[in-house]
């Protein structure tokens, strides 16, 4: 089966561009970044707290966004609603990207949740049509 979702594709002013998807985390709504290069779905420790989810530290360290290593944590998402693609009990890093929401403030774009990472992406056979902006699962 073929789940087609929309993107919005936003212009970082001269600095490229970010798809940006929208999602329902157990129903509330939010915005990922769509991420080719990071391995695994990232949500913001802040943002998530606020939701109620139960964040678990984790041992492991994280890298990329610009540093070695960050310590992390880890959450398990009863629900993860992209457009009618319906993803239940995943585990997602958990992450201060407060200076990704920073810097999309700065650029009046929209805050966001996190990214959507290659673990999502690989495992559901993510196709990126950027030309029609769209995300296409194959589940």
């Amino acid at each position: 089966m073929t789940i087609t979702v929309p993107l919005q594709i936003i212009d970082l002013h001269g600095d490229g561009y970010h798809p940006l998807v929208e999602i329902k985390v157990n129903e509330a709504p939010y915005i990922l970044v769509l991420d080719t290069g990071a391995s695994k779905t990232a949500f913001d420790y802040d943002t998530l707290e606020q939701s109620g989810a139960a964040i678990v530290a984790s041992e492991r360290l994280s890298t990329g966004l610009g540093v070695t290593n960050m310590s992390s944590s880890t959450a398990v998402i009863n629900e993860i609603q992209i457009g009618n693609f319906l993803i239940t009990d995943f585990e997602v890093a958990v992450l201060d990207l407060s200076t990704i929401n920073v810097a999309y403030r700065q650029l009046n774009h929209p805050e966001v949740l996190g990214v959507l990472g290659g673990d999502i992406l690989v495992k559901y056979s993510a196709v990126i049509d950027y030309g029609n902006k769209v995300l296409i699962f194959n589940t």
